[in-house]
């Protein structure tokens, strides 16, 4: 019998989801999606800092989070869908 994978008592749950979210961020094709995967771990980066004592893992935790801030802020890619050229704006509704 198997229960999945052990409970690590004691870890930080918000490192592994701060992690993912920069993974995503990296993986992503389109710059809104890009934008928010840093948002979303600058914000978690922030929610495993505040898990943390002050200390060592904190400030590393603080400044992940400060990176991805910086990132999600200077991206070059547009943070706006831009129309698409073929398609004309609706001249009424039903």
């Amino acid at each position: 019998m198997s229960y999945g994978p052990a409970v690590s008592f004691g870890k930080n749950p918000f490192v592994a989801k701060a992690q993912a979210a920069e993974q995503k961020a990296a993986d992503a094709t389109d710059g809104i999606a890009r934008v928010s995967a840093y948002r979303d771990a600058a914000h978690q980066w922030d929610r495993a800092a505040q898990k943390e004592k002050p200390g060592k893992f904190r400030t590393e935790y603080e400044e992940a989070a400060e990176r991805n801030r910086a990132l999600a802020e200077g991206d070059d890619a547009p943070t706006e869908r831009l129309p698409a050229s073929n398609v004309k704006p609706p001249t009424q509704m039903n």
